[in-house]
């Protein structure tokens, strides 16, 4: 069985929240076809939510409209929201019973940021057993820096999807993940 976890799509991320990503409109806009593919499909679909309980946190604040899932992927009745607090969807929630329950073994990915909840998601659910089919264009991320220099967030998000590809998952458009969703109904 296959399900769709969608990570952090927050309004915090978008134009006017707190930690503006490159791309986060795009981003969502193809995790939204991944969602109407999959609830089309009567495929379960989990929203991960992250709440910042950080003293030094800074944005996805409890009770905040930046923590609030973005409206282009409002969840439906029924469906399961995973409130988080760590950039691992499974540490400390529900997540992994959730999907054990419903006997699923293949999951899609897309969400938010890129090198951090995203890229630990997908390596923990590898872990776990699970095979995992990663959006790269229902994904976003930002410029980071180290050392001095400014890594673009367009060589971030490249880095990232060339390293998760090369075991954790297979990583895919959303174009070609909906077809196959299609197809396996």
């Amino acid at each position: 069985m296959q399900a769709l976890i969608i990570i952090d799509i927050q309004n915090d991320y978008f134009p006017g929240g707190k930690m503006e990503l490159c791309g986060s409109e795009a981003a969502a806009s193809n995790a939204a076809l991944l969602l109407k593919a999959f609830r089309k499909a009567g495929k379960p679909v989990f929203h991960v939510q992250h709440i910042s309980l950080a003293p030094t946190a800074t944005f996805f604040l409890p009770g905040t409209t930046g923590a609030l899932i973005h409206e282009s992927l409002a969840p439906l009745t029924g469906e399961t929201v995973v409130e988080k607090h760590f950039p691992n969807s499974f540490r400390d929630t529900p997540l992994l019973g959730l999907l054990q329950a419903q006997n699923i073994t293949d999951i899609a990915i897309a969400g938010m940021m890129t090198h951090m909840c995203v890229d630990t998601t997908t390596r923990a659910a590898f872990d776990l057993g699970f095979t995992c089919h990663l959006a790269h264009d229902a994904c976003a991320t930002r410029d980071l820096a180290h050392d001095g220099k400014t890594v673009c967030a367009a060589d971030v998000q490249t880095a990232y999807m060339a390293a998760l590809g090369q075991v954790f998952a297979q990583v895919r458009s959303t174009q070609e993940l909906c077809a196959a969703i299609s197809q396996s109904r």
